[in-house]
């Protein structure tokens, strides 16, 4: 994770431009006091009305400058927050994405919404808009001390003291804020977690008309994300009114010690006028002093929650010299490979070879370990014992980018994209796929005649995750997505079992005419993977028979009983 001080360095130039702009905005509000001063002590005591329009024309340059340095002062600074603030959010973002599988089975996705979106944003704010007023209150007090002591050095302990009592309140709020602002916002991760699941899944929920215990479970963390904040309100009521109360009782004691000054004439009239002032700039320093606390409390939080994620490596590690191969054939082995998750055994001593063109079957029943040997060749986990190759490398020696680009795979959980027909079948690759190999990908998986009945076509946005089409037809769209992706080597993770046995057919047909393409066919029905080459059946993670269909069916085992499972019925017949 890069430091803070790395994203300030890489707009330095901004940030002392913008502090030029601050410091002199200050400068120029602490000079309108003096010219308040001379007006009084020089025009109105003395009578030297001849300076009136000298000093009115100062007071208007100043209030000129003051508008201008104020103006770049913000701009800049709001324009460094976020540029910053969009920084952090993309590197986040890039190093989530490089993080193994492992990871996102323990971490819930709410969680990393809110550490994406809300503590970026509170750390956006801390870069920007705060950070420029804890600059400009921290200078601004410091040059206000030092012309009322340059006045009156006895009055300008009275402002003194009132600003010390109030940044001891602030220091102490600031500790009991930081505690609640970590809770608020693991709750918030929680909040976001469990509404995104149950609108992601709210056709379950009213097909189970879960609604009430869904809603009742959302206004249990509501409630806890309200007591939370009550309670962060509760501190905040509880010292504000010290730091407004000082803001309004600063100036009158000012007046009434100063004035007595004045009657012993230990100071101007003038300069109790410009004193009274600069007391009146300390109002909002003081009140801000409430305030800051709190906003640098969330913004520190956040800034641990997002540290603690830098703080995750991925378990699956590029090599640091990766083997390049000129020309992926897709020949794929696995030798004597064997899979554990949190020391649970999911694969034992596989070993097979899948000479490029051919096709290979996999078979089990559910928990057989058939997804994971899918999830080792994309390198999604690396294997516990033994080795996966590619073309005789073991694709630990290769790149990731170069492995995953080599398969093309149809998950057994189909995904799409809120986004055209077009897009999802091209995903990302708009500029290597053109429009006819869409239209051409769509056809060869069946669904080219349920996609030109639509109004737009291929140019049909479709809902989030697919809404609004069948399962079918979003596995065939799925499929579409992988041939056009024209890699050496398909992967069919249980990707037609919504088909109905027609269409299935058809596209058992046109894997058949893919002979330049390794095909790994994950399937329940003996339909799907009875033209293979080999097929293995899984049994507890390990390969209890294999060998064509034919060859299966002999042995009259675990192939054989899910055959007859299947096919008994209207072979009797």
């Amino acid at each position: 994770m890069k430091k803070i001080t790395t994203y300030i360095g890489e707009h330095i130039g901004s940030y002392l431009f913008a502090m030029f702009c601050l410091v002199t905005a200050i400068v120029l509000d602490m000079i309108y006091p003096q010219i308040t001063q001379r007006i009084v002590d020089d025009v109105i005591m003395d009578g030297k009305a001849e300076l009136l329009t000298k000093l009115l024309i100062g007071i208007l340059l100043v209030g000129i400058g003051r508008c201008i340095c104020g103006y770049f002062k913000e701009f800049t600074f709001d324009r460094m927050g976020a540029t910053i603030g969009s920084d952090m959010r993309k590197d986040l973002f890039s190093h989530i994405q490089s993080l193994s599988m492992d990871y996102f089975h323990n971490t819930n996705t709410g969680e990393l919404m809110a550490r994406v979106k809300d503590d970026i944003d509170r750390i956006w704010g801390a870069f920007g808009y705060v950070s420029m007023l804890l600059i400009e209150v921290i200078i601004h007090i410091i040059m206000i001390l030092c012309c009322m002591f340059r006045l009156n050095w006895k009055l300008a302990f009275l402002p003194l003291a009132f600003m010390s009592v109030c940044g001891a309140f602030a220091v102490i709020m600031e500790r009991k804020l930081d505690q609640v602002f970590e809770q608020i916002s693991e709750e918030n991760s929680v909040l976001t977690t469990v509404a995104e699941e149950n609108l992601a899944g709210v056709r379950t929920v009213k097909a189970f008309a879960r609604e009430g215990h869904e809603i009742a479970k959302f206004l249990k963390h509501n409630r806890r994300y309200y007591d939370l904040n009550m309670q962060q309100s509760k501190v905040m009521v509880k010292y504000n009114p010290i730091f407004s109360f000082a803001g309004r009782v600063l100036p009158v004691c000012t007046a009434i010690l100063g004035g007595y000054s004045v009657m012993k004439g230990e100071m101007t009239l003038g300069a109790l006028v410009a004193f009274v002032e600069y007391t009146r700039n300390c109002t909002w320093p003081v009140e801000m002093i409430g305030w800051l606390p709190n906003e640098l409390a969330a913004a520190i939080a956040s800034y641990k929650k997002i540290k603690k994620i830098y703080g995750v490596t991925s378990s699956v590690k590029e090599p640091e010299a990766p083997v390049i191969l000129n020309h992926v054939e897709g020949n794929v082995s696995f030798e004597h490979v064997s899979f554990e998750i949190d020391n649970k055994e999911i694969l034992s001593d596989i070993s097979f070879t899948i000479p490029a063109g051919k096709t290979l079957g996999i078979m089990g029943a559910t928990g057989s370990g058939k997804s994971s040997i899918i999830n080792l060749l994309q390198r999604f986990y690396d294997t516990t014992e033994g080795s996966i190759k590619l073309d005789g490398v073991d694709i630990r020696k290769l790149s990731l980018g170069q492995l995953r680009s080599s398969a093309a795979v149809v998950m057994q959980d189909v995904f799409l994209f809120s986004d055209t027909i077009s897009e999802n079948i091209k995903m990302g690759l708009r500029n290597e796929i053109t429009s006819a190999q869409v239209q051409k990908a769509a056809h060869d998986a069946q669904a080219a005649h349920f996609i030109e009945k639509l109004d737009d076509k291929y140019e049909t946005v479709i809902g989030e995750r697919g809404v609004g089409l069948s399962g079918g037809q979003k596995q065939r769209i799925s499929i579409a997505r992988a041939l056009a992706k024209h890699a050496p080597i398909l992967v069919l993770d249980d990707s037609t079992s919504a088909l109905d046995m027609e269409t299935e057919h058809e596209v058992q047909m046109m894997l058949k005419q893919l002979e330049d393409t390794t095909k790994i066919i994950i399937a329940h029905r003996i339909s799907a993977v009875r033209h293979a080459d080999e097929i293995l059946f899984l049994q507890d993670g390990k390969v209890a028979e294999r060998g064509t269909h034919e060859e299966l069916l002999e042995k009259k085992g675990l192939y054989y009983e899910t055959f007859m499972a299947q096919y008994g019925t209207f072979l009797a017949s």
